[in-house]
């Protein structure tokens, strides 16, 4: 197996019987968005673009040394189906959905649970389709039945070239895939220069800004250097007239007694600064300009050779005929450009499940949760919840739902009855009832009504609105509210040492 992120992978296949024909078959697998396609891979394979994640890791452990035993199209759709067998794990199943824009690549097991998944299901789908370790579903459309689409032969022409294989004198083959791979291949692969050239060049936009700023500055600094003596006697000037100069002033104007004719020169200030500390910046100003010197001129010839590669490398990025990859390792090797930064996906945080309740212990360590939001209300009561779990809420206030975790409860043999308790001790039923009270709109109540039920006996009405349900059963638990018991429910939980 060939990975080449972000989006293709190659299967090498070795024939049983070789014959006189090729050697190995290199079956191309491409979920790109934009070129979806299955075919057999004739021509030149270029390197993928970006880190080789952990589909592409999990697909060469599963797959390696396994033979193709069936290769089919699922419900007449986009999608095909590889199967094979004789793998590190035995049989695993390759489906490629080919379906434009939300094209994948998915390996499952023998029970079509899925393994690993090209392109993860955002965090954000309301009802993902594809999770890893769910069995996996074709996507909905249209089965076959449906109006026939057009023949390869129809949709793609003959190529102007020839296969590779038949330009080195061997029979053709794979003709179809060959028309595919060289319409769809080039397609993609233009569309692919032209993103690398854009990055390219703006790459190369942003490091030329900022060398022209610096030789534009180091410019400046030469120039005032050649004025540093002026800046000198500008300091010797206002040393001698400092009885002059009004403090926070801006400016001052003084006769110049090194000029012939002592004319009228006028010297900026500082209004922040004393009279002696304008002077004394100015004496400043002329000594670090005289240590420059010495070293603008070399300075200002690296900035410019620096500019001149950085407008080269411009320029050639916009040309066709090269490559964005070699002017970028040119580029690179010749210090104008940073190396490409590339996620290391190992250090990857996976992205954390979104969990629709808070977590709190009560004082004999019962867990009870409290519902966010009215949405999940309904999850924390009939998703999060099992039937004989606690229920609590406010009886004459709207609030959060809250449920206290109950044991698993186990039979005595020969009997019904149960060991475990219908309800905590209330020492830990008046702790979760304060939570019930708090996540509530009522405002510092000194006393409150808070319903409690089995989950089993809460029912959500069809068509209710989020957060409303019904009880048939329970009762009503007065709490007279106590401050000192809600601190220590609030109080953060410290974790393990």
């Amino acid at each position: 197996m060939q990975a080449l992120p972000p989006r293709d992978a190659v299967l090498i296949f070795e024939p049983d019987d070789p014959g006189t024909g090729p050697a190995v078959f290199r079956l191309r697998l491409s979920a790109d968005p934009d070129t979806s396609r299955l075919h057999l891979q004739q021509g030149r394979i270029f390197r993928g673009k970006g880190p080789t994640g952990p589909f592409y890791r999990t697909l060469e452990a599963e797959l390696g040394g396994a033979r193709l035993v069936g290769l089919s199209q699922v419900r007449g759709d986009r999608i095909a189906l590889l199967e094979l067998e004789g793998g590190p794990n035995g049989k695993r199943s390759l489906f490629a959905e080919l379906t434009g824009r939300h094209a994948n690549l998915v390996l499952t097991d023998r029970s079509d649970k899925i393994l690993a998944l090209l392109v993860p299901t955002p965090g954000k789908h309301k009802n993902p389709r594809l999770i890893v370790g769910e069995t996996w579903s074709a996507p909905p459309g249209q089965a076959g039945g449906a109006s026939s689409p057009p023949s390869i032969e129809d949709q793609y022409s003959e190529p102007a070239e020839a296969p590779p294989a038949v330009q080195a004198g061997y029979p053709p083959i794979a003709s179809l895939s060959w028309r595919v791979e060289s319409v769809l291949g080039a397609e993609a692969s233009e569309r692919d220069d032209g993103a690398a050239r854009k990055k390219l060049r703006s790459r190369v936009e942003r490091k030329l800004s900022r060398a022209s700023s610096l030789f534009r500055g180091l410019e400046r600094k030469l120039e005032a250097c050649d004025r540093s003596e002026r800046i000198r006697l500008d300091g010797e000037l206002l040393s001698g007239n400092l009885h002059r100069v009004t403090r926070g002033a801006k400016f001052v104007e003084l006769e110049d007694w090194y000029e012939e004719g002592q004319p009228t020169r006028r010297i900026e200030l500082d209004p922040r600064r004393s009279p002696q500390e304008n002077a004394e910046h100015l004496f400043d100003r002329y000594k670090k300009l005289e240590r420059s010197k010495g070293e603008l001129p070399r300075e200002l010839e690296l900035a410019k050779a620096r500019v001149n590669g950085l407008e080269a490398l411009l320029v050639d990025a916009d040309d066709e005929d090269k490559e964005p990859a070699e002017i970028d390792a040119r580029g690179v090797a010749a210090g104008l450009l940073d190396p490409l930064q590339e996620a290391d996906e190992r250090k990857r945080k996976a992205p954390s499940v979104r969990i629709p309740y808070r977590s709190f212990t009560t004082i004999g360590g019962f867990e009870v949760r409290v519902g966010r939001t009215a949405k999940d209300n309904d999850a924390v009561t009939f998703k999060h919840s099992k039937g004989n779990d606690l229920w609590l809420h406010t009886a004459n206030a709207p609030g959060s739902h809250v449920v206290v975790r109950m044991p698993n409860q186990k039979k005595q043999k020969g009997k019904g009855t149960s060991q475990v308790a219908a309800e905590p001790p209330i020492e830990d039923l008046l702790d979760a009832a304060h939570l019930a009270v708090h996540f509530s709109p009522l405002k510092d109540p000194a006393k409150a009504s808070v319903h409690v039920a089995p989950c089993k006996m809460i029912h959500k009405p069809r068509g209710a609105k989020p957060g409303l349900v019904t009880l048939s059963g329970g009762r009503t638990l007065e709490v007279r509210m106590e401050p000192a018991r809600l601190a220590r429910l609030l109080k953060p939980q410290r974790g393990p040492e």
